[in-house]
């Protein structure tokens, strides 16, 4: 997992992809995460120019910002994680999140990739793959991400945001990268309409 654009701090991971707090945020959460979307946009490692107009976002929905109970897994093995290319991915199930969607229990699988945790400036990211109702629909066909840091974990929970939920750059350029597959344990049995959808552009 040795990918690190350096162009983005919260791009970690051809997959992690998480913004450097500002300094000063607008009050509503729509246009916090509006600020959110522009950096994204503006700072991309894949799409640039004027193909940034094919960027395709579900509506801002608060109800897809839930705050979910972790559970730390202790002793978990290394396994290989699949990925769009030869070259495949070591992780460990960091822990586990239980949390409701439209009065839906979920749970999701958490991960801790082994390369980072070679590097001191990223060996504290984790790593949230998934897929939902709308992957191969109204989102990309092979899953979307999120990422966090272990000190996002406070007394036992984890805010996930789905509206940050963002595409691996395998779905702006086939062939180059190495993206993470979501393993099966984490597709989740509801549509996800939040975060990053299927680009709107034909890739190459």
């Amino acid at each position: 997992m040795k990918h690190l654009p350096t162009a983005r701090l919260w791009m970690i991971w051809l997959v992690l992809g998480t913004i450097p707090a500002r300094a000063q945020l607008p009050q509503s959460y729509a246009d916090s995460l509006a600020l959110f979307r522009q950096d994204y946009m503006a700072h991309h490692d894949v799409i640039r120019g004027a193909d940034t107009a094919f960027f395709r976002f579900f509506a801002a929905d608060p109800a897809y910002r839930v705050r979910a109970r972790f559970e730390k897994t202790d002793h978990t093995p290394w396994f290989r994680m699949e990925t769009s290319g030869p070259i495949k991915k070591i992780f460990r199930v960091y822990g586990l999140v239980h949390f409701s969607i439209h009065d839906t229990a979920l749970q999701l699988a958490v991960y801790q990739s082994q390369d980072l945790m070679q590097d001191d400036q990223y060996r504290d990211y984790l790593f949230l793959p998934f897929t939902d109702l709308t992957t191969g629909q109204e989102s990309y066909a092979t899953g979307r991400y999120l990422d966090f840091r272990m000190s996002d974990i406070r007394d036992g929970s984890l805010v996930i945001d789905f509206n940050k939920a963002y595409n691996p750059n395998c779905a702006y350029v086939v062939g180059k990268y190495n993206c993470p597959v979501p393993p099966r344990e984490n597709e989740l049995p509801v549509a996800i309409r939040a975060g990053e959808m299927a680009f709107g552009k034909k890739t190459h």
